[in-house]
């Protein structure tokens, strides 16, 4: 029998009250772009590290790397502001909302980018820009100038402190991806 393959990805996750007002905030953007696949108030998270497929035994050595990273800090302030999109608002491809953070996010990032590296997972070759993806465009039947005017609209700002790392899996139960975690590791230096 061959191993069970699980996409992967390494997460901070968002309290429900935070992801559900922030959801709410964003209706003026999905009533703009009804041709965006947008996210679910469930589904709100930080993506800090992307994995892809791999075999289920890669999960104990990403716990136990990703908890050993985690104990060396502690909570980080993230403040959420800011709507755009990737490469642009007028060439919309990903809606997303942007994330202000100490600076020690782009330490941890680096951190779990070389300890994923160490365990055989490729390196990023691009610079970390935390951001909250909220669509993603279909089709370029969008209006792209109806969403900028809603991005314009949306005054969004939440803030949240950091405090774990999640090791996740994304699923399509029934068609719909959802995310389970699979391992946490608390940012707990005291």
């Amino acid at each position: 029998m061959s191993p069970q393959t699980l996409r992967l990805f390494i997460a901070i996750n968002f309290p429900d009250e935070l992801r559900a007002a922030l959801h709410a905030a964003m209706e003026p953007l999905r009533a703009a772009g009804p041709d965006v696949r947008w996210v679910d108030a469930p589904r709100i998270h930080l993506t800090v590290k992307f994995l892809g497929e791999h075999p289920d035994g890669a999960v104990a050595p990403l716990v136990t790397s990703l908890t050993r990273i985690a104990a060396g800090y502690e909570p980080i302030p993230l403040a959420l502001r800011g709507l755009n999109a990737f490469p642009n608002l007028r060439r919309p491809r990903v809606v997303w909302l942007g994330v202000s953070a100490d600076p020690k996010l782009e330490l941890l990032h680096h951190d779990v980018e070389a300890a994923c590296a160490e365990l055989g997972h490729p390196l990023v070759g691009r610079t970390y820009r935390p951001h909250v993806t909220l669509g993603r465009v279909r089709e370029r039947a969008l209006d792209p100038a109806a969403l900028a005017v809603a991005a314009r609209g949306i005054t969004y700002e939440g803030a949240l402190d950091a405090e774990a790392l999640d090791l996740m899996v994304s699923e399509h139960a029934g068609g719909a991806p959802g995310y389970r975690v699979v391992g946490s590791a608390a940012l707990s230096r005291e």
